[in-house]
């Protein structure tokens, strides 16, 4: 495998950009392609074999394109499916999960706010790494219903959504959390909105930076990583609405947004 292929992007819409952009700061010689499978989000709703077969379809079409790796940006998709994906794919997989450990590892109040999805929340893997990690942390875990179809929808900086995000935070404000963690690729697109929303002392994480850094890792071990001295090409995709995702990515240079019907 030529370690000038791109890097495979997949998420249940427009939200894994926040990560895709991590990765592209951090890499920024690696040619990449995204899918942004608007036309099924969310999938925090859907049942498992449901979500697992969006995956398998996502994945071979990046495969179809020569993806060197994928990564998956979508908590739902992580939780339910990477395991599958690893072990039919011969390729590597970058996982996303919420961020759990630093939240309570530095939390001082020993209270600890988790905002994700359904499909997330209830997954075998999420349960897993809480269980190992907050032993001596209370969590306090709200499903974010609304906020994708939202952001999806254009709307990450609407009145409507800071409507919805009051009553969302109200719990997290309660119980008198000192970190909030985002359960979701889509969520850190309203972080300043709930940081204005939730107490001066709440620190709100994501794991954008945390899966740039380990696709670095990944690279480096297949020894796969871009050694070009140019900037990389991104071609990035939507089944839905192309408006969204290209104001999303409007920053980065040398890409394409387009319609793709997956």
């Amino acid at each position: 495998m030529s370690n000038l292929q791109p890097i495979g992007f997949f998420d249940s819409g427009v939200g894994g950009t926040s990560v895709w952009k991590e990765v592209v700061q951090l890499l920024p010689h690696e040619n990449t392609i995204y899918l942004a499978d608007s036309k099924h989000a969310p999938y925090g709703r859907k049942p498992k074999n449901d979500i697992t077969q969006l995956c398998v379809k996502n994945t071979e079409y990046l495969l179809s394109r020569g993806c060197k790796l994928i990564a998956v940006p979508c908590n739902t998709a992580t939780t339910n499916s990477i395991s599958y994906l690893r072990e039919h794919y011969d390729v590597p997989f970058i996982g996303i999960e919420p961020a759990i450990k630093p939240a309570a590892l530095n939390s001082t109040t020993g209270k600890v706010g988790i905002l994700a999805t359904q499909g997330t929340l209830s997954s075998e893997l999420f349960n897993r790494t809480q269980r190992a990690f907050t032993k001596d942390v209370n969590t306090i875990e709200i499903v974010g219903t609304g906020i994708v179809e939202l952001i999806e929808s254009g709307k990450k900086d609407s009145e409507e959504m800071r409507n919805l995000l009051v009553g969302i935070t109200e719990p997290f404000m309660i119980s008198g959390i000192d970190y909030l963690v985002l359960g979701c690729s889509h969520y850190p697109y309203i972080k300043d909105m709930l940081q204005e929303l939730l107490p001066s002392r709440v620190k709100i994480i994501d794991s954008g930076a945390a899966v740039a850094r380990q696709t670095l890792h990944i690279l480096k071990e297949f020894n796969l990583l871009n050694d070009q001295t140019s900037l990389g090409h991104h071609e990035l995709y939507s089944n839905l609405n192309t408006q969204v995702l290209d104001l999303l990515t409007v920053e980065v240079n040398n890409r394409k947004v387009d319609y793709l019907d997956f």
